[in-house]
C-alpha cells in the first residue's frame, strides 16, 4: 500500500469520526429542545384550556337560566288557555334544565372519538400524550411528566365539556323544533321568538369557543412543529391520534403487498379510453361537458354549505330570523378603538389648527356602532412664517355609524367643543363657553395595501349647528382616521 493510499484512508477515517457525532447531535437536537421546553409552554396550554372551560360554563349557565325563564313564561301563558296542554308540553321546566346544568358540570369521560373532529385539538392532545409517554420514547424525559399530565388533564376536561355542551345544544335544537310545531298551532309564536333566538345564540357561542381552541398561539405552533419533526412522534401519531382512528391504515401500508389486486392508473385510463372510443366521435366532448356541469353543481353546493356555516364548524343550521353576529362576543371583543385627524386653515379668529381625536365604539350588531370620544386642538400659528404651537381647545364627542353598503357608512354625532386657547384646567370649567356641534355625513373605510393602515376611515361631515356658533367654525369637516 502506497503512502498516498494510506493518507487517503486516514482522511476518510478522520472524516467519519467527525461526522458521526454531528449526525448523532442532529438526531438528538430536536429531542433536546423538547426536553428543554419552558414550563410556560405547558402552563400556557393549561391556562388557555382552563379559561375556555370557565367561559364555556359561565355562558352555558347564563343561557340555560334564560331559556328556563322563557319556558316558564310560555308555560304560564299557555296555562291560562289550557292548563292540561301546558303541563303536557312543558312539564317540570326547572327539573329539566337542572338536569342539563348537571350534565355540563359533570361531563362523562370520553370513551371514543369526540362529537366533532378538531384538527388542532387532536394534534395538541396527541403531542401531550407523546410527551407523557416520554420516559419510554425520549431519554431523561421524566422531568416534564407532571407539567404534561396537568396540561393534558385540562385539555381532556375541556374537550369533555365541549362535547357535553354540544349534546345540550342538540337537545335544545330538538326542543325548539318541538315547541315551534306546538306553539304555532296554539298561536303563541310571539312568545317563542325570544326562546328561539337565545337557543340559537347558545349554539353559535359553542362554535365560537371551538374556533378559539383551533387558533393556536405562536408558542404552541412552534412547540408542536418541533415535536412533529421527531420520527418517533410520527409513528406515535399514526397509532394514537383521533385522525388515525378515523382512517386506520394497514400495517403494510406503502409496501408492494398492500398494492396487490388494486387497479393501476394506467389500467383505469385504458378502461376510460375504451369506453370513450365505443361512444362515438362526440363522446369525449360530451364527457368533458358533463364533468364541467358536475363541477359547477359542486361549486353551488359548496357555496350553500358556506352560507349555512357547514364549512366552518357550525352545525349547518339556518335560523328563521336575522342573527346578530356580535351576540356571541364578549363586551371587550365588541369594542372598537379609533383615532382621527382634522385640520383647519387659519382665519380672523383661529390659527391653523389640527384636531387629534380618540374614540371607543361599541358594536350593537354587524352594521351599527355607537361610541364616545375626545379631541385636543393643537394650534400651529397663522402661517409658515409665524409658527406658534399652542393649546387651542378640547372637545368631547359621541357618534353613531350605520353600514349602508360595502365600505360606506352613514355617520352622525354630537359634540361639545371648547375652542379657545387655555393654559390650565380651571379656564375650561365654564360650560357656557363651550360650543355645540351636530354632525351628519358619510364615512368610507379604505383598504390600503399597507397592513398597518388597512382600516383607514375617511369622513365627511356637515355641522348643522355651526351657524349658531360665535365665532362660527367651519360647517364642513373632513377627517381622516384609523380604527383598530
Amino acid at each position: 500500500m502506497t503512502c498516498l493510499m494510506r493518507f487517503r484512508y486516514m482522511l476518510w477515517a478522520i472524516c467519519l469520526m467527525l461526522c458521526l457525532p454531528a449526525m448523532a447531535q442532529d438526531e438528538t437536537s430536536v429531542s433536546g429542545k423538547i426536553l428543554g421546553f419552558p414550563s410556560r409552554f405547558m402552563d400556557k396550554i393549561k391556562k388557555k384550556s382552563t379559561e375556555l372551560e370557565e367561559k364555556l360554563m359561565a355562558s352555558s349557565e347564563k343561557a340555560l337560566k334564560r331559556l328556563e325563564k322563557q319556558e316558564q313564561k310560555m308555560k304560564r301563558k299557555l296555562a291560562r288557555k289550557d292548563s292540561l296542554k301546558a303541563e303536557q308540553l312543558f312539564g317540570n321546566v326547572e327539573q329539566r334544565y337542572q338536569q342539563l346544568q348537571d350534565k355540563l358540570n359533570n361531563p362523562t369521560k370520553l370513551a371514543g372519538r369526540s362529537a366533532q373532529y378538531l384538527p388542532n385539538l387532536d394534534t395538541l392532545k396527541t403531542s401531550l400524550k407523546f410527551l407523557d409517554a416520554g420516559k419510554n420514547i425520549l431519554p431523561n424525559a421524566a422531568g416534564v411528566t407532571t407539567k404534561v399530565k396537568d396540561a393534558l388533564g385540562s385539555v381532556n376536561g375541556l374537550e369533555g365539556k365541549l362535547n357535553n355542551a354540544a349534546e345540550v345544544r342538540n337537545y335544545l335544537k330538538e326542543r325548539r323544533q318541538q315547541l315551534k310545531e306546538q306553539l304555532d298551532k296554539l298561536g303563541l309564536m310571539k312568545e317563542f321568538k325570544k326562546y328561539n333566538q337565545q337557543a340559537y345564540y347558545y349554539g353559535e357561542q359553542i362554535n365560537e369557543y371551538k374556533a378559539m381552541l383551533e387558533d393556536p398561539d405562536k408558542l404552541q405552533q412552534k412547540a408542536v412543529e418541533m415535536i412533529k419533526k421527531l420520527p418517533a412522534f410520527q409513528e406515535f401519531f399514526k397509532n394514537n391520534s383521533e385522525l388515525a382512528s378515523l382512517f386506520r391504515l394497514p400495517d403494510n401500508y406503502g409496501s408492494a403487498e398492500s398494492l396487490a389486486g388494486l387497479q393501476t392508473r394506467s389500467s383505469v385510463q385504458s378502461l376510460i379510453q375504451d369506453r370513450i372510443s365505443s361512444g362515438g366521435p362526440n363522446a369525449a366532448a360530451a364527457l368533458q361537458q358533463n364533468v364541467q356541469a358536475a363541477q359547477a353543481e359542486l361549486g353551488k353546493l359548496k357555496d350553500k354549505l358556506n352560507n349555512l356555516g357547514g364549512m366552518s364548524g357550525s352545525d349547518g343550521e339556518m335560523p328563521d330570523f336575522k342573527p346578530n353576529g356580535q351576540k356571541t362576543k364578549s363586551f371587550l371583543q365588541r369594542l372598537e378603538y379609533g383615532t382621527n385627524l382634522q385640520s383647519q386653515r387659519s382665519n380672523n379668529y383661529f390659527p391653523t389648527t389640527t384636531d387629534l381625536g380618540l374614540s371607543v365604539g361599541y358594536r350593537l350588531n354587524d352594521k351599527s356602532i355607537v361610541g364616545v370620544g375626545a379631541s385636543y386642538k393643537v394650534g400651529w400659528g397663522k402661517d409658515i412664517r409665524n409658527i406658534n404651537v399652542s393649546s387651542q381647545g378640547i372637545g368631547f364627542r359621541s357618534f353613531a355609524d350605520y353600514k349602508i353598503k360595502g365600505s360606506f357608512f352613514a355617520s352622525g354625532g354630537f359634540e361639545y367643543n371648547y375652542q379657545q386657547p387655555f393654559s390650565s384646567v380651571s379656564q375650561i370649567k365654564d360650560l357656557d363657553t363651550w360650543q355645540k356641534s351636530g354632525l351628519i355625513g358619510i364615512s368610507k373605510v379604505v383598504s390600503l395595501k399597507s397592513k398597518l393602515f388597512k382600516k383607514t376611515r375617511l369622513q365627511l361631515f356637515w355641522d348643522f349647528l355651526s351657524y349658531q356658533q360665535v365665532p362660527q367654525a367651519q360647517p364642513v369637516k373632513f377627517r381622516v382616521g384609523y380604527n383598530f
